[in-house]
């Protein structure tokens, strides 16, 4: 529909049914994580990069935190570096890290950034290592099968977990208008590298931040209930009620437990909303139905 097409009354329904949510959360920090088809399609790309800058021009502070497993995957496959899988989790030697943070902390990272850039944001691309922001540990995996008498330590090498993390800089940049971008690249107290899961590492920087809330974009259309429809406005105590009868299980467990988890160390809410609807961020925020699943200490129902 053009421009002259739109109904006007329409217009001012939008706005009207926006507006309170704009004044409610002015000055309010959102950290959204992006990956998944919303990193991949191009009317998705454009549409992530134009929310981010019109979430700074209402008055919200959007923090990004990026994945780029696909991407990785392809350089490594380019490079002929094969590419090996524990628990779901990337096998990380030295070679693999060096590919990673080539992907991560530069073509994933200077993309998103500029993109943003040429919507009109001021964007600034970072990793985890910039400033010791994101202090890491090497991440044990521990593996254990009946016929063993105890669980075994798998070393998957560079890949790591949240220890601590700074928000100097990154609150700094956000009260100069900036929008940071960050890649999960974290670093431990000896200088090594460590490639950690995007959605662990919003979780926490949430966390830190004290934010508003905690986006993860999907390619699902959010959490679904026994009879497949997307469930939301879930208390705490209620996901892990779902979590202990199985009804969440599988892939969606390790994301659902980043927004519990972020959810009860201060953060707002929580939402898994579906990164394959163009706007998706700006629709689950601003208006009334939103898009996927939100997560909030029940004080906050």
């Amino acid at each position: 529909m053009s421009e002259q097409q739109r109904d006007p009354r329409q217009i001012v329904e939008v706005l009207s049914e926006a507006l309170p949510y704009i004044q409610r959360f002015s000055g309010k920090t959102v950290v959204v994580k992006y990956g998944g088809n919303a990193m991949t399609e191009d009317t998705l790309i454009d549409s992530f990069a134009h929310d981010m800058v019109l979430l700074k021009e209402v008055g919200i502070n959007p923090v990004v935190v990026h994945g780029g497993g696909p991407q990785i995957g392809d350089l490594l496959a380019r490079l002929n570096i094969e590419s090996r899988f524990v628990n779901g989790m990337r096998v990380t030697d030295a070679q693999t890290m060096d590919v990673v943070e080539m992907v991560l902390g530069g073509l994933v990272n200077k993309g998103i950034v500029n993109l943003i850039n040429q919507c009109g944001g001021k964007a600034i691309g970072l990793t985890g290592k910039d400033g010791a922001q994101i202090r890491a540990r090497q991440l044990k995996i521990e593996h254990r099968t009946p016929e063993m008498t105890a669980s075994e330590i798998i070393d998957i090498g560079h890949v790591g977990e949240v220890e601590h993390i700074s928000t100097d800089l990154i609150e700094m940049l956000a009260a100069r208008d900036f929008i940071p971008v960050i890649a999960p690249i974290g670093v431990d107290a000896a200088g090594h590298s460590y490639n950690i899961n995007a959605d662990l590492v919003a979780g926490k920087l949430a966390e830190a931040l004290n934010a508003e809330k905690l986006m993860l974009l999907t390619n699902v259309a959010g959490l679904m209930n026994a009879r497949g429809e997307v469930v939301t406005g879930l208390s705490t105590r209620q996901v892990d009620e779902l979590i202990a009868d199985g009804t969440i299980f599988g892939g969606m467990l390790p994301k659902i437990r980043c927004a519990l988890e972020a959810v009860k160390g201060g953060v707002k809410s929580a939402h898994i909303i579906d990164g394959r609807v163009p706007h998706a961020t700006l629709l689950e925020i601003f208006t009334n139905a939103g898009v996927g699943t939100q997560i909030l200490e029940p004080k906050d129902l």
